[in-house]
């Protein structure tokens, strides 16, 4: 692995450093990631589980059970991500993000829900029609062959795999997680800078994905500008590099 941005944050997560990027990217992304998606726990409220792996939020609103599981998960997830950055993206990758995310959640008592599998009932995204599920191994595997097979994988790349990936929706449910895990793994791996979609800019997220066809640069300019925050970050906790 010769990206040393990738080599410290293994190295934090290894050595349990608490306070320094991998701490803060573990709040950051599962927060963010979680409240895009309609969690109601809090930034602190995250930040305490992480550093606690405790619950204890006093005289604060109740929230529901599955946002905790699913916010401890996603430490999890995080940590699958970077165990397995030597790899190349597969099927079997993201199917175990998914299945990370969603394990001991409500939505695993339902037999129809596939957890670590692909979507087993057609769904819609903001109205529009996505993959049917019959289709979704094919299109994963074809798109993962266009990205895999490109000489070189630059930022915008990456972002358009997103976009693709998301437009697909293999998953019943826990799509947009899974889809910036990877959006955050693949920046990594091939030494572009990551970056955090925050929840208040989920907006200009979502119209960026929706307009993509008609217009890139809207995504592309919401992914620079979440970039853009990330090189701060580094240049506070790696002022070397």
């Amino acid at each position: 692995m010769k990206n040393s941005l990738a080599e410290k944050l293994v190295e934090e997560k290894q050595s349990k450093f608490h306070g320094g990027l991998y701490h803060k990217i573990q709040v950051n992304l599962t927060y963010n990631s979680n409240r895009i998606e309609g969690s109601r726990l809090s930034e602190e409220q995250t930040r305490y589980i992480f550093e606690t792996h405790t619950i204890g939020f006093k005289d604060e609103e109740a929230v529901p059970v599955d946002d905790i599981i699913e916010t401890t998960n996603h430490f999890v997830a995080f940590d699958y991500l970077l165990d397995t950055l030597h790899k190349p993206l597969s099927s079997e990758i993201i199917k175990e993000f998914h299945r990370i995310l969603k394990s001991g959640t409500s939505d695993a008592l339902r037999s129809w829900f596939a957890v670590g599998g692909w979507k087993k009932r057609p769904n819609e995204v903001g109205g529009v029609e996505t993959t049917r599920p019959e289709n979704v191994e094919n299109e994963i595997e074809q798109l993962n062959e266009w990205y895999l097979n490109r000489e070189s994988i630059s930022f915008e790349t990456v972002v358009e795999y997103h976009y693709r990936f998301e437009k697909i929706h293999p998953f019943q449910d826990g799509n947009g997680r899974v889809g910036r895990l990877i959006l955050f793994r693949e920046c990594l791996k091939n030494d572009i800078v990551p970056f955090i979609i925050d929840d208040t800019h989920k907006q200009f997220y979502y119209r960026g994905l929706k307009e993509f066809e008609r217009v890139q640069d809207y995504l592309m300019d919401t992914c620079r500008s979440a970039q853009d925050t990330f090189s701060q970050w580094i240049n506070y906790f790696y002022p070397e590099k």
